[in-house]
């Protein structure tokens, strides 16, 4: 054999060698990462509809803020004036609570003047950017009971500040929920009573057509600042009377054709 040759054959094999141990050359696609792969695995945050074995997937918790003329006074500002603003909660503050148990609800850290705020919650099927308020029902799936958890220390802390005030409003399970009603089957309620409890005692006591701001206005003035989706929840604002909850205190939501909500503060 000779030299020229040898060093061809050596050449070849420290190449094939090369290629394998370093995995290019050999196969350029098997180097490439899973793009589609993610590095580990994501609940889906999601919620029950009432009589279907399906949920409801959630994207985001949209919040308005002030939404009932008496709760807008307690709270220092002026209904007949002030425009609607919002505030988002993560997705995974949601804590389901079904109809006919009391379910158990952590008092938060950081805070000692922990309040309730109960609301009428609508979710999306569909959305857009600019909807216009007569075609914005169209995109609600349904409603249910929610309560709007604060620690209000915190918030008011942060507002003096003039921070923002997440960590009095987007912390973990601050979103307790009730099963949904589709609107196929409740319609879309303009008034009814909304009424919650602390051990018996009633607190809050109003009617939804006392909202300053209707949940069709509040979809179409939430989607000229984001282009809504399937998922969106909307949390759609508190009567007058909230106040602050301890260890122990079971708080009872109900409103007209939903489900009611109960927890215990513990």
């Amino acid at each position: 054999m000779s030299r020229i040759t040898t060093r061809l054959d050596r050449r070849t094999a420290l190449g094939a060698a090369g290629a394998a141990l370093v995995g290019l050359a050999v196969d350029p696609a098997a180097a490439e990462p899973d793009r589609g792969a993610t590095l580990f695995p994501l609940a889906q945050t999601t919620i029950p509809v009432a009589g279907l074995a399906q949920t409801f997937p959630v994207r985001r918790i949209y919040c308005i803020g002030r939404n009932y003329a008496a709760h807008a006074r307690e709270m220092g500002s002026d209904p007949a004036r002030e425009p609607p603003f919002f505030f988002q909660k993560p997705a995974d503050a949601i804590q389901v609570v079904e109809p006919g148990t009391v379910a158990d609800h952590p008092y938060p850290s950081l805070t000692k003047n922990y309040h309730h705020e109960l609301e009428l919650v609508a979710v999306l099927k569909s959305g857009g950017r600019d909807i216009p308020k007569d075609r914005a029902l169209d995109h609600v799936y349904g409603y249910a009971t929610g309560l709007d958890m604060t620690r209000r220390d915190l918030q008011r802390g942060m507002g003096d500040q003039k921070k923002p005030w997440e960590v009095g409003k987007s912390f973990d399970r601050s979103a307790p929920i009730t099963p949904i009603m589709p609107a196929a089957t409740l319609g879309h309620p303009a008034r009814g009573r909304i009424r919650l409890a602390v051990n018996g005692t009633v607190r809050q006591d109003a009617d939804l057509s006392d909202m300053i701001w209707s949940v069709a206005e509040q979809i179409a003035n939430l989607s000229e600042a984001f282009e809504l989706k399937a998922g969106d929840v909307i949390y759609s604002g508190t009567p007058e009377n909230v106040g602050p909850v301890v260890r122990g205190d079971v708080l009872l939501g109900t409103i007209d054709g939903l489900p009611p909500l109960s927890i215990r503060i513990v």
